[in-house]
């Protein structure tokens, strides 16, 4: 297997409404026409070719252009400020473009993927990222960081940054200024994690195969793992990615679980939202569709790229979008107290998945 020609997730990786109202909540884009649509539509996809196109200059290229999109939009809001008219295209960007980019983003997971990680390796990786989670919410109580952020630095760290804190927030429904700082920690630690980690096989004493797993459970993105992974040999590398890609599985039936979990918040009338139900997340059934149907049929090759390129593009216009709705003023009034969650949340899982692979290979 070849090194992955691909940004799947970031592996990046989750912006503030003038009048404190989260895109969830508004329905104008929805029945806007096209015409209303188009500008913000054009600004969010003008921002992800853009970061596409910042890939290429010396340094960035470690970067997912869903990273350099929404550090792009968030420079333009709070510098130039994002139009009043883009705004339909940019709500309907960070909602309905993005539900379509993470049901395509099943078309790159297989259910063979899951088999050759094996009974072993899906343990790690299940613990790993249910121990993770579970933890980081916990610490979150003990920190005073808000259920909402800390859920969602917990799903970025957990699975697969930056775009399961977007899909995340999908039945979480935090402001925009906490994803934007979710997806800040998950890309900062996990850059971390990608240079420390191929320092260390060494001195842990681990082989390939233990490497790769290491890696594949445990760091945030998938560009993150490709990178780390395969600076120990190839087949480091492979077990790596296909490590990750099963844990990139879960994400469905996390955002399920949360979704569910939320909508029993909103029958009891917590947080104030006594009969505002979160939507039910259809779309990743979608996403579970597009894995059964890319596990059956073959994909040619060619394809397979274009379906990639486009899925990321996607996603960095959603992350572009919710970069134009970020205030740096209110990031900058939630403290480091989620920075430090976040950093708890790394050594954790960097630990908790080093021992259980130490006890399972």
């Amino acid at each position: 297997m070849a090194a992955p020609s691909h940004d799947l997730t970031a592996d990046a990786p989750v912006v503030a409404h003038p009048v404190h109202v989260h895109p969830v909540h508004v329905h104008a884009p929805a029945a806007a026409g096209l015409p209303a649509l188009l500008p913000g539509l054009a600004l969010s996809a003008a921002i992800a070719a853009g970061a596409f196109g910042l890939r290429q200059l010396p340094g960035l290229g470690m970067f997912s252009p869903m990273i350099l999109a929404i550090v792009a939009g968030m420079a333009l809001h709070n510098v130039v400020g994002t139009p009043l008219r883009a705004k339909p295209g940019v709500a309907f960007a960070m909602r309905r473009v993005l539900r379509f980019a993470i049901i395509l983003l099943g078309l790159q997971l297989t259910a063979t993927q899951i088999v050759d990680v094996g009974a072993r390796g899906l343990l790690v990786i299940a613990l790993s990222l249910t121990g993770t989670f579970l933890f980081t919410v916990w610490m979150g109580r003990l920190l005073g960081v808000d259920r909402k952020l800390a859920e969602l630095i917990a799903a970025g760290t957990s699975i697969c940054g930056a775009s399961a804190a977007i899909a995340t927030n999908t039945v979480t429904r935090a402001h925009d200024e906490d994803v934007a700082y979710a997806v800040a920690c998950v890309t900062v630690f996990g850059s971390i994690a990608m240079v420390a980690y191929p320092l260390l096989p060494g001195l842990l004493h681990l082989d390939a195969h233990a490497f790769g797993l290491w890696s594949g459970a445990s760091i945030h993105e998938i560009a993150q793992v490709v990178a780390a992974a395969f600076q120990q040999g190839q087949q480091a590398g492979e077990f790596g990615t296909i490590a990750k890609l099963a844990r990139v599985m879960l994400l469905a039936p996390v955002v399920l679980t949360l979704g569910l979990l939320a909508t029993r918040r909103a029958r009891h009338g917590d947080h104030g939202h006594a009969g505002a139900q979160p939507p039910l997340p259809w779309f990743v059934f979608g996403f579970i569709a597009m894995v059964g149907i890319n596990s059956v049929i073959t994909v040619p090759a060619e394809a397979k790229t274009v379906i990639v390129t486009a899925t990321t593009f996607l996603l960095s216009m959603a992350l572009a979008a919710m970069g134009l709705e970020t205030d740096f003023t209110k990031l900058k009034a939630k403290g480091l107290r989620p920075a430090a969650l976040g950093f708890a949340a790394f050594l954790f899982i960097a630990s908790f998945s080093l021992a259980l692979v130490k006890l399972t290979t």
